[in-house]
């Protein structure tokens, strides 16, 4: 174990020397906003009883990659398949970069492969919270400072 600041994370993460799955990159990236831990304080500080939202990650696979797909974004379904029994799976032959200059709202995470993850989102955050950085794991230039 060793503490990492989230950009350092993400640099580790674009040198494959460490792995994290995409909702931690998500959150990494969330964390970059900050310049210091006592802004990242106030922050949850002031926002703390305003509320918090549950998120089912929708996977769609592209012909060269996946997108999950979160709530908001205008791909996520309308009734998504909370428990897995209905093994709804979305597919296209589509490459992700297609759809991504196809599509208009946001709120994605983008898989090219294992060490290859980037947020896209231009939704508003629920309950006062904050969006995440749309950082591509293959050039972070995050300048959080936590």
């Amino acid at each position: 174990l060793q503490w990492a600041s989230p950009p350092e994370a993400i640099e580790r993460l674009k040198s494959q020397e460490i792995w994290f799955a995409p909702p931690q990159f998500y959150e990494l990236c969330r964390l970059c906003n900050f310049s210091s831990l006592h802004e990242l304080h106030k922050f949850s500080s002031d926002r703390a009883l305003e509320g918090c939202e549950h998120w089912m990650p929708v996977m769609l696979t592209a012909s060269d990659g996946y997108i999950q797909l979160l709530p908001g974004d205008e791909l996520y379904p309308e009734d998504p398949d909370y428990t897995g029994e209905e093994k709804i799976i979305m597919s296209t032959d589509k490459k992700v970069e297609d759809l991504m200059k196809e599509g208009s709202v946001f709120h994605r995470i983008v898989i090219k492969n294992i060490n290859n993850l980037s947020v896209h989102v231009n939704i508003k955050a629920k309950y006062k919270h904050i969006n995440p950085l749309m950082i591509n794991s293959n050039c972070s230039d995050c300048s959080s400072r936590l």
